[in-house]
């Protein structure tokens, strides 16, 4: 069986965090694709967001992870493609709600609000 591709990306603030999510990804048991930022050299979040809602909205990949330090503004960018519903969430109990009640496909996270263990705590939650 295929494992499922998940498209993940960042700006250099969420470099080392997106790093460990992808390797966790892997340990899951899915195949992640890293759009970038490729290293913690000053980039724009929202060129990455962009990457992430174009390839959600042509149907080339069912679910997708965005991260910012904030985690704002890179769910409000996605959100302007159409089939993108970007949930910005912060602990289990939100990712379990938002995959629930809203579908979302987009999962957005605040690299500089979470550890990578909750991090992937709330990724594992919405993967499920």
């Amino acid at each position: 069986m295929q494992k499922e591709k998940i498209i993940i990306a960042g700006d250099h603030k969420t470099y080392d965090l997106k790093k460990e999510l992808c390797n966790y990804l892997t340990e899951l048991g899915f195949e992640p694709e890293d759009l970038g930022a490729y290293s913690t050299e000053s980039v724009d979040y929202p060129l990455y967001a962009f990457a992430i809602g174009d390839k959600m909205a042509r149907g080339w990949y069912r679910r997708g992870i965005v991260l910012c330090s904030s985690g704002i503004g890179v769910s409000i960018v996605a959100n302007k493609f159409p089939r993108v519903r970007a949930a910005l969430v912060h602990d289990e109990h939100t990712a379990e709600m938002t995959r629930k009640h809203n579908d979302s496909n987009v999962l957005a996270l605040a690299a500089g609000e979470l550890t990578p263990e909750k991090a992937k705590a709330i990724l594992k939650t919405w993967l499920s």
